[in-house]
């Protein structure tokens, strides 16, 4: 069947003319091709010798064989050939081969047949072809050809080889014939769009097996379209690469990029807090669904409660709660109705388990599916779990539980090394918190025994206090509250925080506290407790707790000494009932607030003094006159700053919460409480308010006494006039016996007038002032000693006695207790004997 060539066949690519030659060795016929070729038209040719139509021109080949003419025509039907160079417009185009084939016309002469080829297009065509050929059937990676009906047509090795068949079997084949029916038609549809729209496709993946191997193959497939000379389309060329290991390596690239990634995150959200169980939770945030798609932590029992070391520990026998649980699969069916282990449930492993092997070992274990402790919830879906121990610093803590259910990649020795990485930092920070809370529940311990009763007693105030620790997921601070009775019913109201945080923090508070109390009982001015103070602070952070370097040293001292000193803040306030007079130092503390019937609540105007421990440092007193029912509040930073308002702020909803001092102290605490935030738990709190009640005049005795001998028995007759306005009669023999035993060393050691003050609270205080400077002194007189026994004699009789320094002078006092108190008044008869 005839039919016309198509455009960019082979014959336009090797350039192929034709012409024939008469008996007489003329051109008898030029074909258009030749025409094209030559580029000499059918009118210039035809008739002519064809030596005339062929330029002649030298080339490498040498001389052109002649054309025959008539009767030069060789003997027997053998073709021969010749190379002619032609030119076309007077320029030299290139060098045809002539193909001369003898034949007979209709009359038997002898004519010849002339097919002209061009040499070099058919050099080109050779060269293209070896170089195709090379390509083809040397390269590595797999080629192949589809026509048009996208079959196959050609394949080269590497192509069968990575198919699995050989190059023959695949001639004719459509892709159904060697890939999955999917992969099949994605190529399918891949090579239509192809050979349809000329756009090419690149890496294409297909997935399939591979005849005698078990592992399915992975291959990338990039297509383009396939052009003849003309541009028409003929096919899809294809290039196939199995890129199975490639792919392997990707993926456990990938997956080490995701443990990488996963330990990153793990890093930074495990361990955040201070808490055992949300310790826990962060950890299984991380694993689920990122690493399994369900778990649970389990910590030994007695580890929760504060054992150092819980019974059956080392055989993975001792009690476990469930912590924390998490899944990311929901709706699973059932297989049994066992009750799953619920998160607060206190449990055991049977001792045979994996589990327990897993405790008892410190090793992971992985367990099959149908073994699986959370089989009973998860029917049969369950596919692996890996019970790994939690260990931190060789100590098991406790267990955490991996499950991967049907549909995940089952744990593999990579997933086990990060699931025990995983362990072990959770572990760590779960042994910490519990180390931790330890400490901390030991310095809570600790600072909440130094503190005072919680409803203190003094004389002339009524007070009450409160103190909140910090939460448990910050250190234990150094916040100290105080309340010390003075002599004279004078008390001392002290609040105090030491800076910084920890059980360090609440031993210094602890030792300050206790010299505070130390300082008071001798009776100082508080500016003068307070310079005290500050050099026992300067000292705690040295070696052995030594003192600082002399004053006028201290600017010397290394800034690397300065950063071990505990620094601390302390207002000190002494309030003198009978005076109404409020004495009050401060050493870096906030002021105190004071509020007054009808006023608001106000700051006192106090120094503000440098902090405890800087050492060197002068402070100054403030006095303030202070009504009957007024409020003073002392408090502690905690109480009106935090993270979420600036001081200034929490100050003034300070003062406005005190809008209503007249209420029971009590409840004026707990709205103080309740106005403030005051469950920020970053510092600890403590709060300290004193309602002023003055003794009443008619509890106070006020003289003035000569310096005579008459003075005594002046003061004798005071005291026994006094006591019984009072209705203590039963005091007043041991009164008066004491009052003149404190005259009569008056008129003797001291200097001045002499003035006697008896004050009625809860006890019985009498003082008496001199000028003098020399404070008495207790000593124990021999038997034989006429004299020497008056302050024994004040001992054995009063419940408390001693001196203090005044202004101008000295005031030596005793105590007596009220009958019917509690305290029974001793026998002066006794002591005067128990003398002897």
């Amino acid at each position: 069947m005839w039919q016309n060539s198509p455009p960019g066949s082979l014959y336009d690519y090797i350039r192929v003319a034709s012409f024939s030659l008469d008996p007489a060795g003329r051109i008898e016929q030029w074909s258009e091709r030749a025409a094209e070729l030559f580029g000499i038209e059918p009118a210039q040719a035809v008739g002519r010798d064809p030596r005339e139509v062929f330029a002649a021109a030298p080339s490498s080949q040498g001389a052109p064989r002649r054309i025959p003419i008539s009767g030069e025509f060789p003997e027997g039907d053998r073709p021969w050939t010749g190379l002619v160079p032609y030119q076309r417009d007077g320029q030299r185009q290139g060098l045809a081969e002539i193909y001369v084939m003898p034949s007979q016309n209709a009359h038997g002469e002898r004519a010849a047949l002339c097919v002209a080829v061009d040499v070099r297009a058919m050099q080109g065509i050779e060269t293209d072809i070896a170089a195709s050929e090379a390509v083809f059937g040397q390269s590595p990676l797999g080629f192949f050809f589809f026509g048009t009906d996208l079959r196959l047509l050609r394949v080269n090795e590497s192509f069968a080889q990575t198919f699995g068949r050989p190059a023959e079997w695949h001639r004719g084949r459509t892709p159904h014939d060697f890939l999955p029916r999917t992969e099949a038609e994605r190529l399918t549809a891949a090579l239509r769009q192809v050979l349809d729209s000329g756009r090419p496709v690149a890496d294409l993946q297909l997935v399939g097996p591979v005849p005698g191997e078990s592992e399915r193959r992975r291959w990338s497939v990039s297509l383009y379209r396939l052009h003849s000379g003309s541009g028409r389309p003929i096919g899809v060329a294809a290039i196939a690469t199995d890129v199975t290991g490639r792919r392997r390596a990707e993926r456990e690239a990938a997956g080490v990029r995701r443990n990488l990634a996963l330990l990153n995150e793990a890093g930074a959200r495990i361990g955040t807090s201070l808490d055992l169980e949300t310790t826990a939770r962060e950890l299984l945030d991380v694993a689920v669904p990122q690493f399994c798609d369900l778990a649970s932590v389990d910590l030994y029992q007695g580890l929760l409660v504060g054992d150092e070391a819980p019974p059956g520990l080392a055989d993975g026998s001792a009690e476990l709660r469930r912590v924390a649980s998490a899944s990311a699969v929901s709706g699973a069916p059932r297989a049994t109705d066992d009750k799953p282990i619920q998160v607060g449930e206190v449990h055991r492993y049977p001792f045979h388990s994996p589990c327990a092997g897993a405790l008892r070992t410190a090793q992971p274990q992985a367990i099959p599916g149908r073994e699986s402790t959370e089989t009973s919830e998860l029917g049969d879906s369950v596919r692996s779990t890996l019970a790994v121990p939690m260990v931190a610093r060789d100590t098991v803590v406790g267990l955490v539980q991996f499950t991967r259910t049907k549909g995940s990649e089952p744990f593999g020795d990579r997933d086990t090394a990060l699931a025990v990485e995983l362990a072990s930092r959770a572990a760590v920070c779960i042994d910490n918190a519990r180390l931790y809370r330890r400490e901390h529940e030991r310095a809570l311990i600790l600072q909440r025994s130094l503190l005072p009763p919680v409803s203190p007693e003094a004389a002339g105030l009524e007070i009450a206090c409160r103190y909140l620790p910090g939460n448990a997921a910050t250190e234990v601070g150094g916040d100290w509250f105080d309340v010390i009775e003075l002599p004279g019913h004078r008390t001392a109201l002290v609040v105090g925080d030491v800076m910084g945080r920890g059980l360090r923090a609440a031993v210094a508070m602890g030792e300050l506290r206790t010299a505070v109390r130390t300082l008071a009982m001798l009776d100082l001015e508080p500016a003068e407790v307070l310079s005290q103070l500050d050099e026992i602070a300067h000292g705690l952070g040295r070696p052995g707790g030594t003192q600082s370097a002399p004053r006028g040293v201290r600017g010397s001292v290394r800034p690397a000494d300065l950063s071990e000193v505990y620094l601390a803040t302390c207002v000190y306030a002494v309030y003198d009932p009978v005076t109404r007079r409020c004495t009050v130092a401060n050493a870096g503390h906030l002021p105190p607030v004071l509020v007054e019937q009808g006023k608001p609540a106000r700051l006192l105007e106090v120094q503000p003094g440098m902090p405890l421990g800087v050492g060197g440092e002068l402070f100054e007193e403030t006095v303030v006159e202070l009504p009957d029912g007024a409020l003073l509040a002392l408090y502690t930073d905690g109480l009106v700053e935090s993270r979420d308002h600036p001081l200034d702020e929490g100050l003034q909803a300070f003062r406005d919460a005190l809008t209503d001092p007249a209420r029971p102290l009590e409840d004026v605490c707990d709205h103080v409480l309740g106005a403030l935030d005051t469950h920020h738990g970053e510092d600890d709190i403590a709060l300290l308010m004193a309602r002023l009640r003055g003794l009443p005049p008619d509890h106070v005795g006020d003289w003035t006494l000569p310096p005579e001998p008459r003075s005594v028995a002046r003061a004798r007759e005071l005291a026994r006039e006094q006591l019984p306005l009072w209705g203590l009669e039963a005091l007043v023999d041991t009164a008066e016996l004491l009052v003149s035993e404190l005259v009569t060393n008056a008129l003797r050691y001291g200097e001045g007038e002499i003035r006697l003050r008896l004050l009625l609270d809860r006890t019985l205080v009498c003082e008496v002032w001199d000028g003098g400077l020399v404070q008495p002194r207790r000593r124990r007189a021999n038997d034989t000693d006429e004299g020497g026994r008056g302050l024994q004699l004040v001992g054995l009789l009063s419940a408390a006695w001693g001196s203090r320094r005044i202004p101008h002078g000295k005031t030596v006092w005793f105590e007596l207790a009220l009958p019917g108190g509690g305290g029974e008044v001793p026998d002066a008869v006794e002591a005067l004997m128990s003398l002897y």
